[in-house]
């Protein structure tokens, strides 16, 4: 039996199934912007640098309370538990038992009744057992294997949420602020323009305009006057997704800086290669396909013996009283073999199976991979596009409201009639809401980039979200 021991412990030291090896990915030589715009995100809470406390406020109770992070917490928990539950099948199981029975037998039944005075029939045992399957093919260890991967992918999968919540909430503020500034426009317009047409329509009552100005500017009023309940349902609308986010009912939410006075955060440089490393939805993706490679082992493992040590010891008795003398002592020790012989196919289909999730796995890795490129890519291009839009739009309304003025100028003189006043009212109100929503896009983008690179930063906010 030693000897068999040895021998099996020997064996342990082999493991069926292929080893993980790291993809070969095909990274981009530079970014489509130039290296500087690249940049490694420093590990820093990179919500913070807009500089608005309501913000940070805002992220901090998100973190808090969101339901969908409370979700993924609880996923890793289920991960970590099973990891446990997995990994306790390759150390030996020990169950301790107990037991009293009382029968009594039947005098008539039988070929041979039982003696006068035998009728009745106590036994009582105690026993402590024990069973061990030698991982000869590592089996066990292949399945713990991918239960640890299995662990840490659902804790990335948490990191991807965490790192989505913050980017969501910052955007989502973002947006609102600049619906609260686009909806002041329209309420400054509308009232601007409100008052034009009630002075139109006493021009015109008195016989100073003619009947097109005065419509013209009523027509005007009316449809600046329109854009204000539209974007009081969008702000509403807006405030209810965020309170969502934030794991409460809808509701306000707090507001801190104008849009016009937010900062942009910082992109320090750096090279791109070690970003894309710590986003957690590449690492999870891995992790997915360390998992499935090694599911492989476990599934071809079935295809050779399992191999198990059993051994028990314990007292019996028909007397309590004599359950603990040396006479009543019992054991046995065994060693048993299961070898497949026929299965229909299960084990060369279940092997196909877990190879073809394998496959999977590395599609949905390489493709996360490359997902990652393009979002950095697309960040960075818009940080850049949104950033010259601003700039032209900027010169464009400073250039609406000088001709806004003169058209009024000429229109006040008698030079011009009042439809080119309106008509450069309207283009000015557009040029101002299209700023903006540009406007919004830009701080939005530096939002996403974040979020596409993965920075460091993932772990001061898991540091926050303890708090």
């Amino acid at each position: 039996m030693r000897s068999f021991i040895l021998f099996t412990v020997f064996l342990s030291g082999c493991m069926v199934g292929p080893d993980y090896r790291r993809p070969e990915i095909e990274a981009p030589a530079s970014w489509r912007v130039d290296k500087a715009e690249a940049g490694e995100i420093s590990n820093l809470a990179w919500w913070q640098q807009f500089q608005d406390p309501v913000l940070a406020r805002l992220v901090g109770q998100a973190l808090e309370n969101n339901k969908d992070l409370e979700i993924a917490t609880a996923n890793v928990d289920q991960a970590f538990a099973q990891y446990g539950i997995t990994r306790a099948a390759q150390w030996p199981q020990v169950d301790a038992g107990a037991s009293a029975s009382r029968q009594r037998l039947s005098e008539t039944a039988g070929p041979v009744p039982p003696p006068a005075g035998r009728q009745v029939v106590k036994d009582f045992d105690a026993s402590l057992s024990a069973s061990f399957e030698i991982d000869v093919w590592g089996r066990l260890r292949r399945a713990s294997e991918s239960a640890r991967a299995s662990l840490l992918a659902s804790e990335e999968g948490r990191r991807t949420v965490l790192m989505t919540l913050v980017s969501t909430v910052a955007s989502a503020y973002i947006q609102l602020r600049a619906l609260d500034r686009q909806l002041d426009i329209a309420q400054r317009t509308s009232q601007s323009l409100g008052e034009a047409a009630r002075l139109q329509r006493l021009r015109f009552n008195e016989g100073a305009v003619p009947e097109s100005d005065y419509r013209q500017a009523e027509s005007q009023y009316q449809t600046a006057a329109a854009q204000v309940p539209e974007l009081e349902r969008q702000v509403a609308r807006q405030e209810n997704f965020i309170s969502v986010l934030l794991g409460r009912n809808p509701g306000p939410i707090a507001r801190g800086r104008e849009i016009e006075a937010l900062l942009f955060p910082a992109v320090p440089d750096g090279l791109p290669a070690s970003l894309l490393e710590r986003r957690p939805d590449i690492r999870q993706a891995e992790q997915n396909l360390i998992a499935a490679n090694a599911d492989i082992g476990v599934a071809k493992a079935a295809y050779f013996p399992r191999i198990s040590l059993t051994a028990a010891l314990g007292f019996e008795s028909a007397a309590l009283s004599d359950l603990s003398k040396h006479t009543s002592r019992v054991g046995a020790i065994g060693a048993g073999v299961t070898l497949p012989i026929f299965n229909a196919g299960r084990i060369r289909n279940q092997v196909a199976q877990t190879e073809a999730f394998q496959r999977e796995a590395l599609s949905n890795y390489e493709k996360s991979i490359l997902v990652g490129f393009q979002e950095v890519e697309d960040a960075l291009i818009d940080r850049t596009k949104f950033s010259q839009a601003r700039e032209v739009q900027a010169r464009n309304v400073a250039a609406l409201q000088r001709f806004r003025d003169l058209a009024a100028l000429r229109y006040k003189e008698g030079a011009t009639i009042y439809l080119e006043v309106a008509n450069a009212e309207q283009s000015l109100f557009n040029a101002q809401l299209a700023y903006v929503s540009t406007q919004s896009q830009l701080f939005q983008s530096y939002a996403n980039l974040y979020k596409a690179m993965g920075g460091g930063w993932v772990a001061q906010v898991e540091g926050l979200a303890a708090k």
